[in-house]
């Protein structure tokens, strides 16, 4: 059981969301490097949870990695919940939506910034709002 604010049937998923947006939220899926529309998009305004609409990171944290997905070196505050990821023989920490446990991507402690983070999020899993 979870304890997301918002929760819904996987059919309920699938009718709201893209393919590729429910092969990267619900089953935690990855979109090709360097394919995603917020790849290299910098305009002012924030990015939000595709499924739920969440704010979760403002274009001031985002940064260019060169890794082929958007970067941020900090989420809005209690936006996200990281969870311990041992899948592909790898131990990461997993990024999901707070509010709906959609699967956003996953943080590592490499960051350029002061913060030392960089949170590389899927395409598919954000929306954008202008400011």
């Amino acid at each position: 059981m979870n304890n997301y604010k918002v929760t819904k049937s996987e059919d309920e998923w699938r009718k709201e969301l893209s393919d590729e947006q429910y092969h990267i939220l619900r089953k935690k899926g990855t979109e090709m490097p360097h394919t995603g529309k917020y790849n290299l998009h910098f305009e002012a305004g924030a990015y939000t949870c595709a499924a739920c609409h969440q704010k979760l990171f403002e274009s001031n944290s985002k940064f260019e990695s060169n890794c082929g997905w958007p970067s941020f070196d900090e989420a809005i505050p209690g936006s996200v919940t990281n969870i311990l990821d041992k899948t592909h023989g790898m131990i990461r920490t997993e990024v999901v939506c707070s509010n709906c446990g959609g699967h956003l991507g996953h943080v590592f402690n490499d960051g350029p910034t002061e913060t030392g983070t960089r949170f590389c999020v899927n395409s598919a899993s954000v929306d954008f709002k202008d400011e």
